[in-house]
């Protein structure tokens, strides 16, 4: 068996890399479990450098927080206003103002941070 670590640099390497963990996997021989994790990791780096995770939009948190919480969007039109103002921040047309960032940061426990856009987002109108 093909035991030595592949270092990723191309999506062909990637494709050699995972199924050499497919294999490592079925191993029995205790040596490959530390081949396996390292194996593992270099895929992992590989991954997070060509497809790094996006942080959720503001308007992604809410909805996770609603649906986390079984809520429905009448209860986010009592805790931040009317409707139309909801609807546009959930289709992200609408930035949170401060003080409904503090309602949402009070009512779900959450860092306001989630709640903020970006820095280098421009201001919805």
């Amino acid at each position: 068996m093909e035991t030595t670590l592949i270092v990723i640099d191309s999506d062909a390497e990637l494709t050699r890399a995972r199924a050499l963990v497919d294999r490592l996997m079925a191993s029995e021989k205790p040596e490959d479990a530390a081949r396996l994790a390292a194996q593992a990791r270099l895929i992992a780096a590989y991954e997070e450098e060509m497809w790094p995770p996006r942080a959720p939009s503001p308007a992604e948190v809410i909805r996770y927080l609603l649906d986390q919480h079984g809520l429905k969007r009448a209860e986010l039109v009592k805790l931040l206003g009317d409707a139309e103002r909801v609807d546009d921040i959930l289709r992200g047309r609408r930035q949170l103002t401060l003080p409904m960032v503090q309602r949402l940061r009070a009512r779900f426990g959450v860092p306001a941070d989630l709640l903020l856009p970006p820095a280098s987002a421009p201001a919805a109108a």
